[in-house]
């Protein structure tokens, strides 16, 4: 398999976090580990109620979303998994798209879209199949589109590592 990806993951976007009632995990993160709410998020179509929480500022800022389900009888279950998903930010989401499919990773159902944060994304599937076979293992995987500040961070970072 060729190492020459034509994208970077830079970091950690986010964390989801999944319950019956998100008014307990925020008793969690926000009241006891004092992580600032930063906004909210309701869907239909992704079965989903949740408090958009922050660790951290600027480009470095990781998302904490606190997820419970409008219906806990609908699909998907964002509550059934209480670590839903992680998300990683990308620096080129559709050349990674592309080339990791082309390289026989799966992807959950919907494509490239706005995502609650306001960021393009897409998910990993948490399963293989036949066609493709390289899966998150269990774990839904979200990939973010990184804004141009954020890779700018993030190379600056890098660059000043290696310096």
């Amino acid at each position: 398999m060729s190492t020459q990806r034509p994208f970077k993951v830079l970091g950690v976007q986010q964390i989801a976090i999944g319950g019956a009632d998100k008014q307990r995990l925020a008793t969690l993160w926000v009241d006891m580990l004092g992580l600032e709410m930063t906004g909210t998020f309701k869907s239909d179509r992704e079965n989903v109620d949740e408090d958009i929480c922050a660790i951290g500022s600027g480009p470095f800022k990781v998302e904490v979303d606190l997820m419970q389900p409008l219906d806990p009888e609908k699909k998907p279950a964002v509550h059934t998994t209480p670590l839903n998903h992680v998300g990683l930010w990308i620096d080129d989401l559709p050349r990674a798209v592309e080339w990791l499919t082309a390289h026989g990773v799966r992807f959950a159902p919907g494509g490239i879209r706005r995502g609650a944060a306001g960021f393009d994304i897409c998910f990993l599937h948490p399963k293989g199949n036949e066609e493709f076979p390289i899966s998150g293992e269990g774990v839904l995987i979200e990939l973010v589109q990184a804004p141009p500040e954020v890779v700018k961070a993030f190379g600056a970072l890098a660059a000043s590592a290696a310096g």
